[in-house]
């Protein structure tokens, strides 16, 4: 049996979740699924960066580290970026109208043949690189 695809998220996605977007409820959907099927679920160090700046500056210091704390607990592993993946990036960034952290959620989804979740619509230019989870 083919083991299930991984799940990345960006920035947008984890956003959504925290703050209680539209569309929050199908974020955790797919997480408490993950979490029955055992599937693996990533974000890359610079979206984290980007979840961490966006609530610091918007709800302060104490909600940045109960989101830190959210990440840890909802097992979401956190990848580091490697050289290779910081230039495969700068050619999505060449080529996309797309935001450089948008690109390294892009550039770590295609390496980990995972499945991007997102809701930002700058991905829409990149959709026949990788699979994409809109929500």
């Amino acid at each position: 049996m083919r083991e299930k695809a991984p799940l990345l998220f960006d920035s947008h996605a984890l956003l959504k979740l925290f703050q209680k977007e539209t569309g929050h409820e199908k974020v955790a959907r797919m997480l408490v699924q993950a979490k029955r099927l055992g599937t693996p679920k990533y974000i890359s160090v610079i979206n984290l960066g980007e979840i961490i700046y966006a609530t610091k500056r918007a709800f302060g210091d104490q909600k940045k580290i109960e989101v830190l704390a959210h990440v840890e607990r909802l097992g979401i592993r956190i990848l580091p970026v490697p050289n290779d993946l910081v230039f495969r990036a700068a050619e999505y960034k060449a080529s996309f109208s797309m935001s450089f952290a948008g690109c390294f959620a892009l550039a770590s989804a295609v390496e980990h043949r995972a499945v991007l979740v997102t809701g930002d619509p700058e991905f829409r230019a990149a959709e026949h690189l990788v699979t994409i989870a809109w929500v």
